[in-house]
């Protein structure tokens, strides 16, 4: 794992090393944070220690080229390492929905897969991961400067909720937009399940900002409108998405395997 960093005015944080998700939310009214990418000093360490653990080959999944710099980061590195083959892979997404492409890789290696046939596989089907974000209020994403094609159009003032995801550049773009959090968090099951569709083989993924009631209740209305799925992977999102989302935040998405 290649951790972001969290910064404050007063100290520096790795994410999910030694500061959590509901750190940050504890602080959020006194100061928002800002994130910035990993050290290059960091990344090579890690780059070294693959090596020095005997690999020959190496998958990098990152999250949004369109989102963050990170994509780029690893890829320049990348090239100090000539020995080790390294396929980078922009998942043009973000949290679990990026997530969910390194547990697919996981089990195609699982599946005794050859490097070629795994990078192949992941090209092919790097659209079909997508995820919905129900965000409670677009503060945040502005404050950061995370916006993308989200538009504020006084939504916070007619309390409309906007339902976004990440376009095929992954980049932020507004999906739909609802009157509140009831018809929001509807309308994004709608949304899942509309993506889901006939497919047959499928995993499903919730994730919350600080929010857990409202997403495990969501877990069971997901399963039941999508039976079909294998599983469901849930959790809080990491620090460095909450300090661009805030709180209440609700993912709700699937993994399309067939």
């Amino acid at each position: 794992m290649i951790p972001l960093k969290i910064i404050y005015k007063d100290a520096e944080f790795t994410d999910k090393v030694d500061i959590t998700a509901e750190e940050i939310y504890d602080r959020l009214p006194v100061e928002i944070p800002k994130t910035s990418l990993p050290e290059g000093a960091v990344i090579q360490n890690i780059f070294e220690q693959i090596i020095a653990d005997g690999y020959k080959q190496l998958i990098a999944i990152t999250i949004s080229s369109g989102l963050s710099g990170t994509f780029n980061s690893v890829r320049l590195i990348a090239k100090d390492f000539p020995d080790l083959e390294t396929f980078m892979f922009d998942t043009k997404n973000i949290g679990i929905g990026a997530g969910v492409q390194a547990v697919r890789a996981a089990e195609l290696i699982s599946e005794g897969q050859t490097f070629e046939q795994i990078t192949k596989t992941l090209s092919d089907d790097v659209t079909k991961s997508k995820i919905f974000f129900s965000v409670a209020t677009l503060e945040y994403l502005q404050k950061g400067g995370r916006i993308g094609l989200v538009s504020s159009i006084l939504g916070n003032a007619l309390k409309l909720n906007p339902i976004i995801s990440c376009n095929d550049e992954g980049i932020y773009h507004t999906v739909a937009k609802s009157r509140g959090r009831k018809k929001s968090l509807e309308k994004t099951v709608s949304l899942v399940k509309a993506y889901v569709g006939d497919h047959k083989k499928v995993r499903l993924v919730v994730a919350h900002g600080n929010a857990e009631k409202e997403a495990l209740i969501l877990v069971e209305v997901l399963k039941a409108a999508i039976p079909q799925a294998s599983e469901v992977l849930f959790g809080q999102i990491s620090p460095a998405l909450v300090v661009h989302t805030g709180p209440g935040l609700i993912g709700l998405g699937a993994q399309l395997l067939d």
